[in-house]
């Protein structure tokens, strides 16, 4: 279940998918108060309460231990995590002592000036040295440590088993039987969408891009140019959005929807299929078709291939400009333990970034297995630019499906206004 190395090497530059200001006014804060209010940034997932639940355990732990400490715990979107850290960045005293990020962010958010470099008292950490060194990557730049990895997570497919068995299919096994599957179930199934797709989900249209040979960008050491128009990625492109339309996933009301609202629908029994990560587990157990879906490893081009995935996972880090630093630091490493790590995988499915703790409930729970051959057949990232930021604040990527999907513009004047509004963003970058 390990990341290959090429690609662990690249977490050390990834680009923000969040967009903090160049100049942040976040400095140092001076001040190592051992009482008093922490702030706690986290991410509001779908279904969240499993995940509020078991964080109030160790929010409950932590302030026995901690007499005279509160800790206040706010859930954010995801989807709007730009504009929240960029007013922190930009205010200090409207910011968290500890928050949630994407392993994407690392790079950007220490380049902006917002994260503790965490390297010695993560290093003095008990637990630390059983961290998955690919994890651990994910929270390092140029050497020091800004975080503690919270989870790694990848996506794969989510089907109903009722649904394929009336209707006589079988698991695709290329992403042409993938749509063929889809047509054939909205068909049969009107009130169904074939598989829940959406244009604003770019993850979920990152693998038809990758297994049809294509790729978001070329290049190397920051220098990158985008490879988005070229012959493989259109047809990647093509292949995405063909999934929507009367046939499938209607544009007017698929060509909105991220990542959450295909899960969402999935769970709520309104799709046969889904392409959802190992994060979404807890939400699809609670939904309407729990007992009655499998995943499998999101099929390639060719029969027995499996499309490289891009592969995700959160980090928790303190900001720099906590007045709390040691309490911080503590409740970092206690939100990341092994204990909470367990816990987390229980409540949500969060695949642990411990490699003793993700052996062991990878054993226990057979569910855990498409994602995990998910990750060993090969993923991908975003490119390691300081202008992926911009690229991704800027909704490039999901526009460009839009437009498609609208049929505004078609594939080739689409992906060639995406190139181009990426390879500003890279020159911007330096």
């Amino acid at each position: 279940m390990k990341l290959s190395p090429r690609l662990a090497v690249l977490l050390t530059a990834l680009a923000v998918t969040a967009c903090a200001p160049q100049t942040s006014s976040n400095s140092s804060s001076e001040k190592d108060e051992k009482t008093g209010t922490l702030r706690v940034w986290l991410f509001q997932e779908v279904g969240n309460e499993p995940k509020q639940k078991a964080v109030d355990s160790v929010v409950a732990a932590f302030e026995k231990a901690h007499r005279g400490t509160e800790v206040h715990v706010e859930y954010i979107p995801v989807d709007t995590r730009a504009q929240r850290v960029k007013a922190a960045f930009n205010d200090p005293k409207s910011a968290p002592d500890v928050m949630e990020f994407g392993n994407t962010d690392t790079a950007g958010y220490v380049k902006d000036g917002g994260l503790l470099d965490v390297t010695d008292a993560f290093g003095r950490w008990s637990e630390s040295k059983d961290t998955d060194p690919t994890a651990k990557t994910s929270v390092t730049v140029d050497g020091r440590m800004y975080g503690s990895p919270y989870y790694v997570g990848v996506r794969a497919l989510y089907y109903r088993t009722d649904v394929f068995e009336q209707l006589g299919l079988r698991p695709p096994r290329t992403m042409d039987e993938l749509a063929s599957a889809a047509r054939r179930i909205h068909a049969a199934r009107p009130a169904l969408y074939g598989i829940a797709v959406g244009g604003a989900y770019t993850y979920g249209a990152m693998p038809f891009v990758w297994a049809n040979g294509g790729e978001l960008a070329t290049g190397k050491g920051g220098s990158y140019a985008s490879a988005i128009d070229s012959p493989a990625a259109r047809k990647g492109i093509k292949a995405y959005t063909s999934l929507f339309g009367d046939t499938n996933c209607p544009a007017a009301k698929c060509a909105g929807m991220g990542g959450n609202d295909t899960v969402t629908a999935f769970a709520a029994g309104k799709a046969g299929m889904a392409i959802g990560g190992d994060f979404s587990h807890a939400a699809v157990e609670a939904g309407k078709v729990k007992g009655r879906y499998a995943v499998v490893p999101l099929p390639g081009v060719k029969a027995g291939s499996i499309a490289p995935a891009f592969a995700g996972g959160n980090n928790i880090g303190v900001l720099k400009s906590t007045s709390h630093r040691t309490l911080a630091v503590d409740l970092m490493e206690q939100l990341t333990s092994k204990k909470t790590q367990a816990a987390m995988f229980g409540a949500m499915g969060f695949l642990p970034t411990f490699g003793d703790v993700r052996a062991r409930v990878a054993a226990e729970h057979p569910y855990v297995k498409p994602f995990a051959q998910t990750l060993s057949a090969g993923t991908k990232f975003v490119p390691a630019s300081a202008g992926w930021s911009q690229i991704d604040s800027q909704q490039v990527l999901p526009t460009m499906l839009q437009e498609v999907i609208s049929g505004k513009k078609d594939v080739g004047a689409a992906a060639e206004e995406a190139a181009k509004k990426m390879n500003d963003a890279f020159g911007s970058a330096g």
